[in-house]
């Protein structure tokens, strides 16, 4: 009997998951809104959680979180503008397997340091 071979189609659930994944803020606002913040927070602190990202690298990525149903957006009428955003549940369930990754990263952190740096890493090896 002849092995099936598994291909990953351009929309197969993996592909799909990692083009996701792919995009280094995506994950890290995802983790800090969860972790740091209990699933909301407002745009400025957001970015103080994060140090390396610019506002418009902000700003753009939750635009992308927000049009694929993993954060919303809620604009307070006050003056200055607030703007806060929360995780959906999609969103939520998210996190799950970013969590797992930073735990894997933090209890393997020497076996990440045998890389090296990486070029769009600011890490010193």
């Amino acid at each position: 009997m002849k092995a099936e071979i598994e291909t990953h189609e351009e929309d197969c659930a993996p592909r799909r998951v990692l083009e996701l994944f792919s995009v280094k803020w995506t994950s890290m606002v995802l983790h800090a809104l969860h972790t740091l913040h209990g699933g909301t927070c407002r745009t400025g602190i957001l970015q103080r959680s994060l140090p390396g990202i610019s506002k418009k690298m902000l700003t753009q990525t939750l635009r992308e979180m927000e049009r694929d149903g993993l954060v919303t957006r809620q604009v307070f009428d006050v003056v200055p503008p607030r703007v806060e955003y929360s995780l959906t549940p999609l969103g939520v369930e998210f996190v799950e397997p970013i969590e797992m990754l930073y735990a894997w990263g933090k209890s393997h952190a020497a076996a990440l340091d045998q890389l090296g740096s990486r070029p769009t890493s600011r890490r010193r090896g």
